[in-house]
């Protein structure tokens, strides 16, 4: 019993849009040995190849995937559902996952993952993830992004599950972050000041980030 209480908590990992999970693994150092170490995190390649240049072109190798597609002012979705499919199967042949940690369009879809199985449209067969968190993130129904059919309840009421979202004011979706944070009942805050990325973690931001991981390992 004690060695199962002191398991690590198992997260799956949603990179970034037009990145990989190469990417995100390597963006995800600057976390620090402090975190990694007590965290059992999984990487993995969204669905479908970048359908466009990357912003990761000539920092990271290719190959590079997005997750789903959108028309240009983010009213229209494409393949939305089959990426949601494509999840449900990989986490039921790969968890159970106790939680979710997504970056920019994968923090989005963590986000919208969480009010979906709350309300039963989404991960219907899938143990209940426990907590997520949401780095550079959104919210399907924001300012910026509309929301995709099977996510239309995702934020019709407060989400209760234990939340940690990364914020920074030189984030181009800074206010679509706030709107996010709002989204939860109790959410906790990391505020930084390096833009639209995973920031080096230091300081009182390492503290509340294992003080985090410490009320999540309660959970397990």
């Amino acid at each position: 019993m004690e060695n199962e209480s002191m398991r690590k908590a198992k997260i799956l990992c949603l990179h970034g849009f037009r990145t990989s999970a190469h990417i995100y693994k390597c963006m995800c150092r600057k976390l620090g040995e402090s975190i990694l170490e007590k965290l059992d995190l999984d990487f993995i390649d969204a669905p479908f190849p970048a359908q466009g240049k990357s912003a990761a072109q000539g920092i990271y190798d290719p190959p590079y995937y997005e997750w789903f597609q959108t028309n240009q002012n983010f009213t229209e979705y494409y393949n939305f559902d089959e990426c949601v499919a494509f999840l449900e199967d990989y986490m039921a042949k790969h968890g159970p996952y106790d939680g979710l940690m997504g970056f920019s369009q994968g923090a989005v879809l963590s986000s919208g993952l969480i009010g979906m199985q709350k309300h039963g449209d989404a991960l219907k067969n899938i143990p209940k993830l426990k907590f997520v968190i949401l780095i550079s993130g959104g919210r399907f129904g924001g300012t910026k992004f509309g929301t995709p059919k099977l996510a239309t309840n995702a934020f019709s009421s407060p989400i209760e599950l234990p939340s940690l979202h990364f914020l920074s004011e030189q984030d181009f979706l800074k206010v679509e972050g706030d709107l996010l944070f709002e989204s939860f009942v109790d959410p906790v805050a990391i505020h930084h000041s390096m833009g639209h990325t995973v920031p080096i973690m230091e300081g009182e931001n390492t503290k509340i980030m294992l003080d985090f991981i410490d009320r999540i390992q309660k959970l397990l």
